[in-house]
């Protein structure tokens, strides 16, 4: 068994509505409060990372079984779309919706698309960063996989 340590450090110098620093590795960013509840908006905050990190496990998850299944592709675009819920002071983390676009060689046959679209189900069920807020927040996929051309 394997484990890995990944370390963040974090600098909050003042209060609610001020700015801080975080670094992890190759990130290194700002933080605060978004303007949407109220906050200066400046750098990312908790609401995108917890996106960024489920789309990107998910899109490099999604990946690296196509390409264990050697199923060749143009493109893999990916937009994702993370709702919060502030009810009466309480921010609860609703859904994320991933809309990956897999765009297969143009010669792919009909298995080559309903393989993709296995993989894309898959996907979502394999990354980790999903089985961590499974439970917690709810996960939609809306993948469109097409042929090139």
């Amino acid at each position: 068994m394997a484990l890995h340590s990944f370390h963040l450090k974090a600098d909050w110098p003042g209060l609610r509505n001020d700015v801080g620093d975080i670094e992890a590795g190759n990130l290194k960013t700002r933080i605060s409060i978004p303007p949407e509840m109220d906050g200066p908006g400046i750098g990312t905050n908790p609401d995108e990372m917890l996106l960024g990190a489920a789309a990107t496990c998910y899109i490099i998850t999604l990946a690296a079984m196509m390409e264990r299944s050697k199923l060749e592709k143009e493109s893999l675009t990916m937009e994702s779309e993370g709702i919060v819920e502030v009810i009466k002071g309480v921010i609860t983390y609703k859904k994320i919706i991933h809309r990956p676009l897999v765009v297969l060689k143009a010669d792919a046959s009909e298995k080559d698309v309903s393989l993709a679209h296995k993989l894309a189900e898959k996907a979502e069920s394999s990354c980790m960063i999903s089985r961590a807020i499974k439970g917690n927040v709810e996960i939609e996929l809306q993948a469109e996989i097409v042929p090139a051309g």
